[in-house]
């Protein structure tokens, strides 16, 4: 039971400390949203005014320290979860260009104002300097938040961050070691080797471990909770190793990017823990380290607390700026970089911290002389408070600017055909893998028009109804996990071909997916209904899976393209779809066709990158040899042709039966394009044929690739 003296400040009743921060976390955004300020600013701000140097309404003990801890590791783990690693390894030299630009130019400017303005020793000096080299990504749920976490200055925003965090950190080691007289041959062993043991243990040893556990282990629950594992295991070996913690949370990220698609359920229940509890959490947290008073104090705290915020923001500043110049970035782009850039708090503190508490003499009068005095303390909160307010408001500007003109350049070109995707259900095993499909093969435009389908062929079979009821929910469920709506169809007929062919045409269907348990695989009933009736309708795509393991467990996918694939007409319409999963679950994807087909792809993935590689394959009669050549943990994709389409080969006929003998236990998808108005398929295979370069595909391929 409460009672008065519980009320009393600070608070202590763990209820009314976590409905307090509730509340804030709810009131910050709902407010500040109204006058355009950044709701991250706003938690930064409620941290301050209810912590101890504020109201004292609560105190900065240890379970707000434990759960900003995991909110500052849940943003690096998000930035190296949600990067694009085509983009990530296509970018990475402009990275690591970004990244010693904004490392060495406030370091210079540190150390500059440290030894001839602030008179300090050449280590305290280096020390200092160091201190502006970080940065933390504090802004990084805003470009989350607005969708712009793909474009490529956030890319090599965020490769950079992990570079110079690590050599500011790394100074910070030497520096620590030289005062306490440490550095020698074995501090460099042991500080080179833990690194590269850690490294190596996480991007080679995680992998692993996750791909185990996400065969073996289905329930939601567990994953998650195997997610928040490995972030803090991560974290763990960064110290152990001589380095920060969120290093080790970022390469978790990077390891897992793969393993967890930007559509799956999974992701969605990072994302919104993360940004619901956990990171709020951190930027109160942050907040309340922040004291108005210091200020006031003396004109030396004033001073040193000027200086820091010009180097630091102005050296942030140069550095974006150094790098628009250097990769021809766009002025929103160089903006965004410094926006993401300019924020110091997690490094900036522990190294702060650390000079603090390392004493290195004592003055005539017994007061310890530290290696970073108080002044630098207090001018380093006044700089997490300063850098990121500017931060926050430059992030959103500029993210707001970037994604308008996304929006402008999509607008610009030809619209797409309307895409409408189909499940036909009648298995229960069969629900999730095709739900997880039908996630991964949409475009981002796609957030409603998902159906799933159950034929009921005995009109007052209750048996029937409730099954497929039970099938029906179960697809929806999945749907509303990852914030998609799929509408769920019961259809009686006495057949169920003519039952499938009547949706597609009353809801303008493109691409049907019929599922394939990996116990029947391809019956003679299946696939006389395959040929006989899911192919004979001419407008959708049609699309047969079976999956044997998770699709986010696939480190890559074997793609067999026919002779003159690229001269259909809805040929990229189909293509599309192996993009999407390229995208949507960061897989490999190996392409093989003829010289012709591959150099059109080659064109495509200028525009729209994708990790993928490219092989000359002529011949479908050695086909088995690329089957030969798969592996476990890996997956088929065939790009198939319907009779009288100038792609189409006798062997696919045969297909099934060896799919049936040999892929029982591998998931494959084959991929049936639709079939093009007669009218237009003379003119559209030419246009295709004799085009030169993407551009002159344009009218054909829209902004599907976008």
């Amino acid at each position: 039971m409460l009672t008065v003296s519980q009320f009393d400040l600070p608070l202590e009743d763990p209820v009314l400390k976590f409905l307090v921060v509730l509340i804030i976390i709810l009131s910050a955004p709902l407010l500040l949203n109204k006058i355009k300020v950044p709701h991250l600013l706003g938690l930064i701000i409620a941290g301050a005014a209810v912590g101890p140097n504020g109201f004292n309404v609560l105190t900065r003990d240890s379970s707000i320290v434990v759960t900003g801890t995991t909110g500052l590791l849940y943003i690096m783990f998000l930035a190296g979860l949600e990067i694009d690693m085509a983009e990530f390894k296509k970018n990475k030299w402009k990275s690591m260009g970004f990244g010693a630009y904004t490392f060495v130019i406030p370091f210079i400017m540190g150390i500059v104002a440290a030894h001839y303005i602030l008179d300090f020793n050449w280590l305290t000096s280096f020390l200092f300097a160091s201190l502006f080299s970080s940065h933390t990504l504090i802004s990084y749920p805003l470009v989350s938040k607005l969708g712009v976490v793909k474009n490529r200055a956030v890319n090599i925003t965020v490769g950079g961050t992990v570079i110079t965090d690590i050599a500011a950190l790394l100074v910070l080691a030497v520096v620590v070691g030289m005062t306490t007289g440490q550095v020698n041959a074995a501090f460099w062993t042991k500080l080179s080797v833990g690194i590269i043991l850690f490294a190596a243990a996480v991007l080679i040893g995680f992998p692993i471990i996750a791909r185990w556990f996400f065969k073996k282990v289905s329930d939601k629950i567990s994953q998650y909770i195997f997610v928040l594992v490995m972030i803090y295991f991560a974290a763990l070996l960064a110290e152990l190793a001589g380095i920060e913690a969120i290093i080790g949370a970022f390469l978790a990220g990077l390891a897992l990017n793969k393993l967890i698609p930007h559509t799956s359920s999974l992701m969605n229940r990072v994302e919104f823990v993360g940004n619901a509890i956990f990171i709020p959490f951190f930027l109160i947290s942050v907040g309340m380290l922040i004291d108005f008073t210091v200020f006031f104090k003396d004109f030396e705290t004033i001073k040193v607390a000027i200086l820091m915020m010009i180097i630091s923001i102005g050296g942030k500043y140069l550095a974006s700026v150094a790098t628009q110049k250097t990769f021809s970035y766009s002025k929103a782009e160089g903006g965004i970089i410094f926006g993401l850039s300019s924020a110091s708090a997690a490094a900036t503190l522990a190294t702060v911290t650390v000079g603090y508490n390392i004493i290195i003499g004592e003055t005539d009068l017994g007061e310890p002389i530290r290696l970073l005095d108080e002044s630098i303390l207090n001018g380093s909160i006044l700089l997490i408070l300063v850098s990121c307010t500017i931060s926050s408001f430059v992030t959103q500007k500029n993210a707001e600017e970037i994604l308008q003109q996304d929006n402008e350049d999509t607008m610009d070109e030809t619209n797409p055909e309307t895409e409408n995707i189909l499940m036909a259900i009648n298995e229960i095993e069969t629900v999730e893998p095709m739900t997880n499909l039908a996630l991964l093969i949409r475009s981002k435009s796609t957030a409603e028009n998902v159906f799933a389908l159950n034929i009921i062929n005995e009109e007052k079979n209750d048996s029937s109804k409730k099954n497929a009821e039970k099938i029906l929910e179960l697809a929806v469920q999945g749907g509303a996990a990852t914030d998609i709506k799929i509408t769920p169809l019961t259809r009686y007929d006495t057949d169920v071909i003519s039952g499938i062919s009547n949706v597609i045409k009353e809801y303008d269907i493109t691409d049907l997916l019929i599922g394939i348990s990996g116990k029947k695989g391809f019956s003679p009933s299946f696939v006389y209904n395959l040929y006989s009736g899911y192919l004979n309708n001419k407008t959708a795509n049609v699309l047969v899976y079976q999956a044997i393991q998770p699709a986010s467990t696939i480190q890559r996918y074997f793609v067999i393209l026919p002779k003159n694939a690229e001269k259909e007409p809805t040929f990229f319409h189909s293509l599309l779809k192996v993009w999407n999963i390229a995208r949507n679950s960061g897989s490999k994807i190996d392409f093989y066709g003829t010289d012709e087909t591959i150099a059109v792809i080659e064109k495509i993935r200028k525009r729209a990158n994708i990790e993928a590689s490219f092989i000359i394959f002529n011949n479908w009669f050695e086909i088995k040899k690329v089957f030969e050549k798969m592996k476990d943990n890996d997956g088929l994709i065939m790009i198939m042709a319907k009779r009288n389409m100038v792609s189409y080969l006798p062997q696919m006929q045969r297909l099934p039966d060896y799919l049936n003998d040999h892929f029982r236990e591998r998931n494959f998808l084959l991929i049936y394009p639709s079939l093009p108005k007669a009218e237009d398929y003379r003119k559209d295979t030419r246009d295709i044929a004799n085009a030169k370069d993407f551009v002159e595909i344009g009218k054909i391929v829209g902004r599907l690739f976008k």
